[in-house]
């Protein structure tokens, strides 16, 4: 998929080489042992199903990406033949702008290498930004924390060059100011987010009187592998930082290298990125690339979109004996029935074309309990009307 927005499961549902998490089998059993390790055989079978599906759909962009933060990490940390960072640099100088400035006073190559290093980063957040749309505003929030974490472990080590070595108490409140704004905007913003998106996509998109269907529709939209992901990337996103820090942070004369940290630091970059494209890119995928907004139930309220739609979405009934039938009128007004194929899960309007099947949807619909044939409208009737 090398589309400018890519397009997500439920917009190709019907191509034969798509493959829901549900096609996959688990081929861990460590439930048998316990039923503590469940969790294993659950996260093993996501991430299969993960990397199966980001090998069909990430194309020359997420590769472009990647290869820019690559490059901007490299640049950023490069240091040989330079002896810019190696030796500690002019300590009496600090800030960006200004005839004092430490950045401006720095050697030419080294500038150069930062220029580059910066454009290339916002090159890579601004693919991202037009690749998934629906997740731009996360996106946001996910950077807002990486700076977080970043300039609380450059707090802590302004007071502390070997820290957590010879720190003190108040030298923690950096990391601990700069985690807990990560852990709000990562767990209680863009988590919660996605998750409540996600039960109002199933809820909306995939309900079915029939419940065997509906549970199957869960466990495809199961996110335990995308919730590790995030979590991985907060914590590879504090190791970047630290060894990127205590690179920096030594004072002359510098005794030990730093070209131990300076691996730690790309590496640890380059991976925290890629985790940070699996966690913007899922979501996306999943819901099938713009069909919903991406906010927390309360986001929905505050800006006045509908989110109970498990209750305004009405089942159809039957006008006669009251059986439910395969109709459902949406909270918008929307009337969608149900393929007459039983093996089709195909929804739509009636009378236009299935989704799935390409066969005509029915106007009228025969109640599998009492036969009545009654027009689909008409199985939609007020229990108080006379």
């Amino acid at each position: 998929m090398d589309d400018a927005a890519v397009t997500g499961v439920e917009a190709v549902a019907g191509g034969s080489e798509v493959r829901r998490l549900s096609d996959f089998e688990s081929t861990t059993s460590f439930s048998k042992f316990s039923k503590y390790l469940s969790f294993i055989d659950i996260l093993v079978l996501q991430f299969r199903f993960h990397v199966g599906t980001s090998r069909k759909f990430w194309g020359k962009y997420e590769a472009m990406a990647l290869g820019l933060v690559s490059a901007s990490v490299i640049m950023g940390a490069w240091d040989y033949g330079i002896g810019e960072l190696s030796s500690g640099g002019d300590w009496s100088r600090g800030g960006i702008f200004g005839d004092d400035s430490g950045f401006l006073h720095l050697k030419e190559w080294s500038i150069m290498l930062s220029l580059l290093s910066m454009m290339s980063w916002f090159a890579a957040i601004v693919l991202m930004w037009t690749r998934y749309p629906i997740m731009r505003e996360n996106l946001v929030f996910l950077i807002v924390a990486t700076f977080s974490v970043q300039l609380g472990h450059i707090h802590s080590h302004s007071n502390a060059p070997f820290f957590p070595n010879n720190s003190g108490l108040s030298d923690w409140g950096g990391v601990a100011m700069g985690n807990m704004i990560m852990i709000f905007l990562s767990v209680f913003v863009v988590h919660r987010a996605v998750t409540e998106t996600r039960d109002i996509h199933v809820e909306e998109k995939h309900a079915h009187p029939d419940p065997r269907l509906v549970e199957k529709a869960w466990n495809d939209h199961r996110l335990d592998a995308w919730s590790w992901s995030l979590a991985i990337w907060g914590f590879m996103i504090n190791i970047m930082s630290w060894s990127g820090a205590h690179a920096i942070s030594q004072r002359p004369p510098i005794e030990e290298g730093i070209f131990g940290l300076s691996l730690v630091y790309v590496f640890s970059g380059i991976f925290s990125f890629f985790l940070l494209m699996h966690v913007v890119w899922y979501p996306h995928f999943m819901l099938g690339g713009g069909d919903h907004t991406i906010q927390s139930t309360r986001a929905r309220e505050v800006a006045g979109i509908v989110t109970s739609t498990r209750e305004e979405t009405l089942q159809g009934l039957c006008p006669v004996c009251g059986a439910e039938t395969p109709v459902l009128r949406r909270p918008s007004g929307a009337i969608e029935v149900h393929c007459l194929d039983r093996d089709c899960s195909g929804w739509g309007e009636p009378g236009a074309s299935c989704s799935t099947c390409g066969k005509s949807l029915p106007m009228r619909l025969e109640c599998e309990k009492c036969g009545t044939s009654a027009s689909v409208t008409s199985h939609f009737v007020k229990s108080d009307a006379w």
